[in-house]
């Protein structure tokens, strides 16, 4: 090699440049209560953990969020373009090309329809009723403040449609888990949206922060985390959850505590700690909790 083809940096290959544009490794906030749900539902029907439909839903649900991430930021390209902390994305730079991202997207959105077929002709049925919220959030922001709420939407979907993955039927239990979900979404992309407020205004994207300010945003955000503490444990009694579920909502609800005392209207410094590291702690905590819970009471490996 020479010295001046070891100057010019690298760009990375297409395949690692589109899994930094789908943020593949933030999975980790939706996966944890797809497995609750799952789990849930394996100690309801046989106690026995079904490793194959669990690989299966975890495939279906990476598969979704890949293929929303992916229209997100194809839709949003031009609006990323204009705020300075999204004008270095994927897209934007040229990292990935409009064509690489849409093959992405049809290729993920095949997996999931094939994951969804392999589990059980509902979930078949109900797979392309999933697709319709991640396309529409996008847009949402154009046409609503309130695009935090369809994001919610589209993520309450997922514990109710692993559950179905696992039953095959339909589970009033499993909607209480995925409004948990939604909400909690929903309010914690109340924050995020807190740093785009300038951003946002100068070029006419809505969202709750940019048309009724931070201070009001930080108190939705905090509503809708007193909302997903509520649904938990009405889904902990209506599941006759024990003791570790219970400790493990113990945990979340201090983490919710400490997430909103870091991030202030006029601080918004530790955002990024609320919104990744807590809420990240959140899934996985209450997923660990979840799993010794339906493993002393029986369910087997």
């Amino acid at each position: 090699m020479t010295a001046s083809a070891a100057a010019v940096p690298q760009r990375p290959g297409r395949t690692k440049a589109f899994l930094r544009l789908v943020m593949i490794e933030h999975s980790v906030f939706a996966l944890p209560f797809a497995y609750i749900a799952s789990l849930t539902a394996m100690f309801q029907w046989d106690r026995t953990i079904h490793w194959g439909k669990l690989l299966l839903v975890t495939v279906a649900m990476v598969g979704l969020r890949t293929f929303a991430m992916a229209c997100n930021r194809i839709i949003d390209r031009e609006i990323d373009a204009r705020n300075p902390r999204t004008a270095t994305r994927e897209l934007v730079t040229g990292a990935v090309t409009v064509k690489s991202a849409w093959t992405g997207a049809l290729i993920a959105v095949v997996i999931f329809l094939g994951a969804a077929a392999l589990l059980n002709p509902l979930c078949l049925a109900l797979a392309p009723i999933a697709v319709i919220p991640m396309v529409v959030y996008p847009y949402g922001k154009r046409f609503t403040n309130f695009p935090h709420a369809i994001l919610g939407l589209a993520q309450a979907m997922g514990p109710v449609g692993a559950w179905i993955a696992i039953s095959g039927s339909w589970s009033w239990d499993a909607v209480v888990l995925g409004l948990a979900v939604g909400v909690w979404i929903g309010g914690f992309d109340l924050i995020f949206g807190c740093q785009d407020v300038q951003a946002d205004r100068a070029h006419g994207v809505k969202s709750v922060p940019a048309r009724f300010g931070i201070p009001a945003a930080l108190h939705g955000a905090r509503a809708s985390h007193a909302v997903t503490t509520a649904l938990l444990v009405w889904y902990a009694l209506a599941t006759g959850a024990g003791v570790f579920f219970w400790a493990g909502l113990v945990i979340v609800a201090v983490a919710f505590l400490y997430e909103h005392t870091i991030v202030r209207p006029h601080d918004l410094s530790r955002l990024n700690r609320a919104f990744f590291t807590v809420n990240g702690f959140i899934g996985i905590a209450l997923f660990v909790c979840a799993l010794l819970d339906v493993l002393v009471r029986g369910l087997t490996v």
